[in-house]
């Protein structure tokens, strides 16, 4: 069975970085089963799940803040949507969830690039006064981490380095997971180049998780710069906001005479995009939302 999802915080350099890590191995492999992805559709969704949930942390100001990334590009896998809340719960879905390519041939590696193609990178966040702002920039690699990296920068003016990785083995994911380093006011020029030089040399994420723990890949980014951890870490979870009040209120966008055609043929399915689970609603529920009381 595997490890549960969490999430690290911490600083580093005296509070002139902020240090944000995840281990999302479960949570993706979860989304992989719910959505019966492929192994390059895991890894695209993989690391947008996993932003997410950085980003939720990052540009949320209250507990229960949600973050929105949304990518649409012109490769075989469509849009990728993913929905992270600061409280650690995070959901998301792709377009084609079967799209795959074969492995890059300069390393072997999955095609994340080539299966999202080129497009936009959009993220929506609420503001202050609980009203949405999206943030809109091409996809500058369609790797996701330089994407979301581009984006911080500029539309949040909010210089950091993302690093999010996906590793798929035998049909599942085996290691999944994110980190961020925000620079923070009184950054010096010194430690920037600590910090781009630690991630220069670390290699990807995923090959830091298959060789040790989400810790030790925190610390070999900010080693020498002094990492200051919260104690606790936060649990992460494949967290979808479905209901069976909102599968049947959904029916309410067709006419009367689709819902009695739902009605004659015995109920209707509504299957929920974001977690792929399916509702079963009867003809008695449907025909209730053609009564008085239904539609007061």
């Amino acid at each position: 069975m595997k490890q549960a999802s969490f999430l690290l915080r911490g600083t580093a350099a005296q509070d002139t970085l902020r240090v944000l890590a995840v281990d999302a191995t479960a949570v993706v492999e979860e989304a992989r089963a719910r959505h019966d992805l492929s192994a390059t559709a895991s890894a695209a969704l993989g690391r947008t799940l996993a932003g997410a949930l950085l980003l939720a942390q990052v540009l949320g100001k209250t507990d229960n803040a949600r973050v929105t990334i949304r990518i649409q590009g012109d490769g075989p896998i469509g849009w990728i949507v993913a929905e992270g809340s600061a409280d650690g719960g995070v959901r998301g879905y792709v377009r084609n969830p079967h799209a795959e390519l074969p492995p890059r041939e300069s390393d072997g590696k999955l095609d994340v690039r080539g299966v999202i193609g080129s497009g936009d990178l959009g993220v929506m966040r609420l503001l202050e006064n609980a009203e949405p702002y999206t943030g809109t920039v091409e996809l500058v690699s369609g790797e996701i981490a330089e994407d979301l990296t581009y984006y911080l920068a500029r539309s949040e003016q909010i210089n950091s380095a993302v690093l999010l990785g996906v590793y798929v083995e035998g049909g599942h994911v085996a290691h999944a997971g994110g980190l961020i380093v925000q620079a923070m006011p009184g950054v010096t020029n010194e430690t920037l180049a600590r910090i781009e030089g630690n991630i220069a040399s670390m290699g990807s994420i995923t090959d830091n998780l298959r060789r040790g723990s989400l810790l030790e890949t925190v610390q070999q980014a900010t080693e020498g710069l002094d990492l200051v951890l919260q104690s606790n870490a936060q649990p992460v979870t494949f967290a979808c906001r479905c209901s069976e009040q909102r599968a049947l209120a959904s029916l309410t966008y067709f006419n009367p005479s689709e819902r009695q055609e739902m009605i004659d043929e015995g109920g209707q399915e509504v299957v929920c995009h974001w977690c792929g689970h399916r509702y079963h609603l009867s003809p008695e529920q449907i025909q209730a939302l053609d009564t008085p009381s239904a539609q007061a």
